[in-house]
């Protein structure tokens, strides 16, 4: 099961050959891919999907690291669609997905950390005017 869209309504509890909420699903789905997105995770440029063929392998590479995305997706989604009925499971679930995030933000920072503060260079290697040093 490696379609983003298939695999969330399995576990949504929406069985695969109903389609009458895929509209609705896929706007949730896309959703939260910026989120994902300004977190590191994913294609640089953004991602969406359009129907049951854009994949988890497409979304994520072959970072295993990043499998929570899945979930994290999951319950965003969740949320949106189908909402807990009493606050405490929907305060839950908000707590779960924010550690998630936490957590592939961490993943994401341990593997492509890029130090903010690179070392300066000396003045004499500086070239200001764009000529040759």
């Amino acid at each position: 099961m490696n379609s983003i869209l298939t695999s969330v309504k399995k576990m949504l509890g929406v069985v695969e050959d109903n389609v009458d909420f895929d509209d609705e699903l896929i706007l949730h789905i896309n959703s939260v891919f910026p989120t994902l997105n300004q977190l590191g995770i994913g294609p640089e440029n953004g991602f969406m999907i359009e129907d049951d063929t854009a994949t988890w392998d497409q979304f994520l590479g072959d970072n295993l690291l990043l499998n929570d995305a899945k979930t994290y997706i999951f319950l965003r989604v969740k949320l949106l669609f189908d909402p807990a009925q009493t606050s405490y499971l929907i305060d839950a679930l908000n707590k779960r997905a924010d550690e998630i995030a936490w957590r592939m933000n961490v993943v994401r920072e341990t593997t492509e950390w890029v130090n903010p503060n690179p070392p300066s260079l000396p003045i004499g290697d500086l070239i200001l005017d764009g000529g040759s040093s």
